[in-house]
């Protein structure tokens, strides 16, 4: 028996214990649907929760799909009405410390993953996103969510502060909005999301997958091989004194500039034509 979250705009509480017998579990689907590579986490009965098995398998995923030159985008969504209800609450009763620790451990791995990961990562987020559920969309390269999207760090209601979360949280909104948010445990929707910075765009529930898709499609007409240089580039360089990360990212435009594509860029460019990418 596992309790999950259920938060609306301004309580965060636990649902009554759901039964795991026919859904544990908890699956995650993988799709390449070329160039896109999408992973849905499809246990909606209970919210989408990130439970060790779960976090274990989209970690996996994302290195997988890593390994596709098929996949120039990945897209992480889920089915039902909450995109993930944070972490298993039932795998944080009665444990040792070493068991928590092997808990957080599997979710920093998995967050982790999404930085590591070459390819851009968006979250498509078409329902409530609570604790570490917050904490992926806040960690996904680019994310875009229905209008009826909410977000949340409840933790603290139950006397578990949303530490980790708090690390890509902080991240993202910035410190006093990502402070309010951790010791009051509200709910924000999505237009404040994305005046935050915590999502990228809202868009209306029906034009969700369509808005995901053509962002990540825009994308995926780029060399791969430039969009990970500028991907790795990014997070090098985004906590890295200024002076340092000038230093860092001059050799790094250099480097990109001899590349393949690069150059091929660059006299398609000047021969007003369209550039064909090697992804090398």
């Amino acid at each position: 028996m596992k309790g999950i979250w259920n938060v609306d705009h301004t309580q965060a509480q636990l649902n009554e214990p759901v039964s795991m017998a026919a859904v544990t579990p908890e699956p995650v689907g993988v799709v390449v649907e070329a160039p896109l590579g999408i992973i849905t986490l499809d246990a909606p009965r209970r919210r989408n929760p990130l439970s060790t098995a779960t976090m274990t398998a989209l970690t996996s995923a994302l290195r997988e799909l890593g390994e596709n030159d098929d996949v120039r985008v990945v897209i992480v969504r889920a089915h039902g009405p909450a995109f993930s209800a944070g972490h298993d609450l039932a795998e944080l009763r009665d444990r040792t410390l070493e068991d928590e620790r092997a808990v957080f451990d599997t979710c920093v791995e998995m967050m982790t993953a999404v930085h590591e990961l070459d390819r851009p990562v968006i979250a498509e987020v078409a329902g409530a996103a609570f604790a570490a559920g917050c904490q992926l969309v806040a960690t996904c390269d680019l994310a875009i969510a229905s209008t009826e999207a909410t977000f949340s760090t409840p933790g603290v209601r139950i006397g578990l502060f949303c530490s980790t979360p708090m690390v890509a949280l902080t991240r993202a909104v910035g410190r006093k909005r990502a402070m309010k948010m951790l010791l009051t445990g509200d709910a924000i929707d999505a237009a404040t999301a994305a005046d935050w910075g915590l999502v990228n765009d809202v868009v209306e529930p029906g034009e969700l997958a369509g808005a995901v898709r053509e962002l990540a499609l825009r994308i995926a007409g780029s060399s791969r091989s430039t969009v990970s240089i500028g991907k790795r580039a990014f997070y090098a360089q985004i906590d890295v004194a200024e002076p340092d990360a000038y230093t860092m990212m001059s050799e790094t435009m250099a480097g990109n500039a001899v590349t393949c594509d690069a150059q091929e860029g660059i006299a398609a460019f000047l021969g007003k034509r369209q550039p064909v990418w090697t992804d090398r």
